[in-house]
């Protein structure tokens, strides 16, 4: 391995290879911001992952989530709001998400999205070349300097003279490390690296240009999380010279225990917040963590029958939009995972119902939502601008009528559906298939017309360890779901990929380790991680 000299600051060294092209995101600013984040923060990133693991224990013992009693005077409190609308976020119809490899940079780019959600996190394999890759091709971007040639010789450029979709970054959540940077020995934040490394190279080209250094900021569990970044922000911009509230964050409520603080993290980051999502993928994956422990009322159907519209999913984004505009936040819908598709009738079966669940968005109050192609962009544009029109978003629609209670929100038992062999092998299919790609460094796969990510790989191997710990009974064959069944239907569902298990055995060792074992794993690309590079 050959390495570019770089000048590091001290306690800082780097274990991956610097290609001469890296140079340009690494560069004294950044390097010197990490390592003065690290210094700041560390400790406290640590007090909040160790009690991340607290509340999972009282909750295993039984303790239920529930509004927080000693934050019930800001919940309260009509008197606040967060800050009006940043330039270039003001009108949020459509965004569509992806990773920021290098083509797909541009395609999301050209798409004719208000927003791109430049995705460093569950689109994204946190490979050490795609970390710093992904940063140089959001700074080329922006000084539209992009060009991308593929091997079948296409070409792809930024179409010229058009203003490009804001640029919204999605750093890597408060769990994961970013194992080739150590600061004074010890392992770096990944959230606070692609931070940095974003902040002081293409953020000061996104002030330059008159809009800003926007983030989406993920799998947060707690206001005291939230504060945490609210504090990083400010420490971020006063290293750099930055006025402060020049970084506007979206915080994604993907999480089950955030749920319930929602109020609470607008307030923390209130000076820089730029409103909530409704991560629904993640929101399903943490309702299986969550209650991990719990008996058959938080047993979930097949994945494809957990829909928008079930109670408590009902219950989470009608409180989403209530408290957003309650305090004058955007409030932007979840993504839709379908993409289009060659077969006619995939394609209309898929495009009718991103618009059904755009409209029923649109119509619930959200100011904007995801797709997760930009062949979507169009269909997610129409429904919106049937309801918005002309006017940017409709944060003055209050929805005063909503009144959502903890018991809403925890009405999993309410969920109709059933659990199949159907549902337990398309887990298994996709879950091993996602991993597949994921280790292969594509973040983001496209499988059985469905754009999937981390997230639903997640859902995948967790609902499977549900099944599986609580011997569920499978409605359609009467089988109990045992190690042995699941055993072999792995064995049966990787013997019908291409390539079978000659292709496919590091993923389904991965996916089996994860699915089968005794005690539930809080993250499946933890373990994952290990094998890159």
């Amino acid at each position: 391995m050959t390495t570019t000299p770089i000048d590091l600051p001290d306690g800082l060294e780097i274990t991956g290879e610097i290609k001469p092209e890296h140079l340009s995101v690494l560069t004294p600013d950044a390097l010197q911001l990490i390592v003065s984040l690290h210094r700041a923060f560390a400790g406290t990133r640590q007090e909040r992952l160790a009690a991340r693991k607290d509340r999972q224990a009282r909750l295993d013992a039984g303790e239920e989530l529930d509004f927080l009693e000693e934050t019930k005077a800001i919940r309260e409190d009509d008197s606040w709001k967060v800050a009006p609308p940043a330039p270039g976020l003001e009108d949020r119809r459509v965004e569509v998400t992806g990773p920021t490899y290098r083509k797909m940079t541009i395609n999301a780019l050209n798409s004719g999205a208000k927003v791109w959600l430049a995705d460093q996190e569950d689109a994204n394999t946190p490979a050490w070349d795609s970390v710093l890759g992904g940063q140089v091709n959001l700074l080329d971007s922006l000084n539209r300097e992009i060009d991308f040639v593929s091997e079948q010789g296409k070409e792809y450029t930024l179409r010229p003279d058009e203003e490009l979709p804001t640029i919204v970054v999605r750093p890597r959540g408060w769990h994961l490390e970013e194992k080739h940077m150590r600061i004074d020995g010890e392992i770096a934040s990944g959230s606070l690296v692609d931070f940095a490394l974003y902040l002081a190279t293409a953020g000061k080209v996104q002030i330059e240009k008159g809009r800003g250094p926007y983030f989406y900021l993920p799998k947060m569990e707690s206001h005291l999380e939230a504060r945490l970044w609210n504090d990083v922000f400010i420490h971020a911009q006063e290293a750099l010279g930055i006025p402060r509230g020049t970084i506007r964050a979206t915080c994604l409520i993907e999480t089950y225990p955030a749920a319930f603080e929602m109020e609470e993290i607008l307030y923390e980051l209130r000076e820089h917040s730029a409103g909530l999502n409704a991560g629904r993928w993640d929101y399903i994956f943490s309702v299986i963590k969550t209650h991990r422990a719990k008996g058959e009322d938080w047993i979930l159907p097949d994945r494809a029958q957990v829909t928008m519209t079930v109670p408590f999913m009902r219950a989470y984004t009608e409180l989403l939009v209530r408290t957003c505009h309650k305090r004058g936040a955007h409030a932007i819908g979840g993504m839709s995972a379908f993409i289009p598709s060659k077969d006619e009738a995939a394609n209309t079966k898929a495009f009718d119902q991103v618009e059904k669940d755009k409209s029923r968005e649109a119509n619930d109050g959200f100011d904007g939502s995801w797709v997760a192609h930009p062949g979507m962009v169009e269909a997610c544009r129409a429904e919106f601008t049937k309801v918005l029109g002309d006017s940017p978003n409709q944060i003055d629609k209050t929805r005063e009528d909503v009144a959502v209670t903890a018991a809403d929100l925890l009405s999993v038992k309410d969920t109709p559906g059933e659990i199949t062999e159907a549902g337990l092998r398309a887990n298994i299919s996709v879950g091993i298939q996602y991993v597949g790609a994921w280790l292969s460094g594509n973040g983001a796969a496209a499988i059985n017309g469905l754009m999937e990510d981390a997230a639903t790989a997640e859902i995948s191997r967790s609902q499977v360890w549900q099944w599986l710990h609580f011997g569920v009974t499978l409605a359609d064959t009467g089988e109990a779901v045992t190690k042995e069944l699941v055993d072999r239907l792995i064995d049966e569902e990787v013997d019908s990929l291409p390539g079978g298990a000659a292709q496919w055995g590091t993923s389904k060792d991965l996916f089996a380790r994860m699915a089968t074992a005794e005690e539930y794993h809080d993250f499946l690309t933890i373990p994952a991680y290990e094998l890159l590079d």
